[in-house]
């Protein structure tokens, strides 16, 4: 999010993008450190939804950026140990961070800021600069249950930084899908975050276009698979794949983009909390479907960190998801297509919501 302290400029800052399509309007924008997508039909309604997901992205901005010094989140954590009223907007951030934790585990959790910022990751990432310096002795993250969220009362206790990476992207595009969504009254919208999507009202004919990569920015570089492993596994080491998706969120996490050096070693931003270092596992790359995009986030950060467990937890959730490896061997779990311009279609209802509901209040 915005290290400068600026809430996003105002929607003429966005570009329209051409898609070869009259059936769509597409535009776009730098904000929160990364690139939003703004997709809608009928086309028409385009100008009219962007001050719209703005508001949400700047309020979001405000609210959750760890990056900026006048943010609600880190104007608290300044504050020290202690019990805190705070707006229903973080309450609901730090409310699914939470559940995300007890969902997945603790494999995405929200206590690993004082590990990122000990990394180097203390700034937006455009911001950060090699150092030779090594980084100092890493420990376990202090873990999500030293947290207490009643209603709109936060409690932490003392040195604890928390960092909402794992969810508050994906919450981000499910806030500004829906408030687009409900300005057009009609039609469909689409929102993408650095590649992290959702999707409300009505899809166009066989669902959106979705490009999955191992990093947002990426163009079409896939081609046909040609080496095989059965329906499951395929093997080719640039292979990107375009799906079709009708509901919910989709998210891509990957340890291949958000890197930096740090006493001549490649620091990136998914932290295992188990050790407060990178996280090591075999994949590259995760990206799951689910109900949601804050969802789908959690659990495509939790893959990442879970290494081989990944591929068991994510079939017991029903969760379709595409994970390559290092290698660039592709595996797939649940009903997540083999062929480009599959559609995807996540579960309807919510595998985190439960969790939400047992959060401690």
């Amino acid at each position: 999010m915005s290290a400068t302290g600026l809430a996003p400029s105002p929607y003429l800052a966005w570009s329209r993008v051409g898609v070869g399509s009259d059936e769509i309007a597409t535009a776009d924008r730098d904000t929160l450190g990364t690139t939003a997508r703004l997709v809608v039909w009928p086309p028409r309604n385009l100008p009219s939804l962007l001050s719209a997901v703005d508001r949400q992205l700047a309020r979001l901005d405000r609210q959750a950026s760890r990056f900026r010094a006048d943010s609600e989140i880190s104007r608290l954590l300044r504050s020290g140990a202690g019990s805190y009223p705070i707006s229903d907007g973080l309450a609901e951030a730090v409310g699914i961070a939470l559940a995300a934790a007890r969902w997945t585990g603790g494999l995405a959790d929200p206590t690993v800021g004082a590990a990122l910022v000990s990394l180097g990751y203390d700034r937006d990432f455009a911001a950060i600069e090699p150092s030779a310096a090594a980084p100092p002795a890493a420990d376990r993250a202090p873990g999500w249950p030293a947290v207490r969220l009643a209603g709109n009362t936060l409690t932490v206790p003392g040195g604890l930084l928390l960092d909402l990476g794992a969810t508050a992207k994906g919450l981000g595009a499910d806030r500004a899908a829906r408030a687009a969504y409900a300005a057009a009254g009609g039609g469909g919208v689409l929102v993408s975050l650095g590649g992290d999507v959702a999707v409300a009202g009505r899809p166009p004919a066989g669902g959106w276009p979705v490009l999955v990569a191992d990093e947002h920015r990426q163009t079409r570089a896939a081609r046909n698979l040609t080496a095989r492993r059965g329906p499951v596994r395929d093997l080719d080491p640039d292979v990107a794949q375009q799906v079709r998706l009708g509901r919910g969120g989709l998210a891509t996490s990957s340890v291949t983009c958000r890197q930096w050096p740090r006493g001549g070693r490649v620091m990136h931003h998914i932290i295992d909390p188990r050790t407060g270092l990178p996280a090591t596992g075999p994949w590259r790359t995760v990206s799951v479907a689910a109900a949601s995009c804050a969802e789908a986030n959690a659990a495509s950060t939790a893959a990442i960190v879970a290494g081989e467990d990944a591929i068991g937890w994510l079939t017991a959730q029903g969760l379709p998801a595409r994970l390559v490896g290092h290698d660039g061997q592709v595996v797939r779990t649940g009903d997540w297509p083999e062929a480009d311009d599959g559609r995807v279609d996540p579960p309807a209802n919510s595998r985190l919501a439960a969790h939400r509901l047992q959060v401690p209040r």
